[in-house]
């Protein structure tokens, strides 16, 4: 009987450790499950803290790589921009959501990880003044990482960032 309740609370300690979101063994970038939320939702939510939303072909159709859409944005990477609206105080433009188009990969647009954000001095200064500074990405894009994880790629004409979480909200 005792040996059992030896295992049982090992099992336990293990779990929590090897747990996602918990332990030693997690980082910011783990993977963890997203709530996703429709178009509607994330224009509501934008539109509510005052952050606009535009794209080349003037559309929101998520297979349409000239579109700029948020369905199946991640709640925590709409969350985020409204912390960066708040925090930063600038205004910020919308140009990249979850169309099709953009790289693959976990952490990826379609996957609702990233938005990209029209290039304006107000939100450079804010970055580069307040993030660290972690280096190129493979494609040569300067990157910044805030307190939280996220991190900011400036990509020349407008920011790429990776919403890891909610970034404080």
């Amino acid at each position: 009987m005792r040996i059992r309740s030896v295992i049982s609370a090992l099992a336990l300690v293990l779990g929590a450790l090897f747990a996602p979101g918990f332990g030693v063994l997690s980082t910011a970038t783990d993977a963890q499950a997203a709530t996703k939320i429709t178009h509607a939702t994330a224009t509501s939510m934008f539109r509510s803290s005052g952050i606009t939303w535009s794209s080349s072909g003037g559309c929101s159709d998520r297979n349409n790589p000239t579109c700029t859409s948020f369905d199946q944005l991640n709640l925590d990477t709409a969350k985020g921009a409204q912390t960066l609206r708040s925090a930063s105080g600038c205004g910020l433009n919308i140009t990249g959501g979850t169309e099709t188009g953009h790289a693959s990969g976990t952490y990826s647009h379609w996957n609702g990880y990233k938005l990209d954000f029209g290039k304006a001095t107000c939100v450079t200064n804010y970055v580069k003044n307040t993030f660290t500074y972690i280096g190129v990405r493979g494609d040569g894009a300067p990157q910044w990482q805030s307190g939280a994880g996220n991190v900011y790629a400036d990509e020349g004409n407008h920011w790429d960032v990776t919403f890891y979480n909610c970034g404080g909200c």
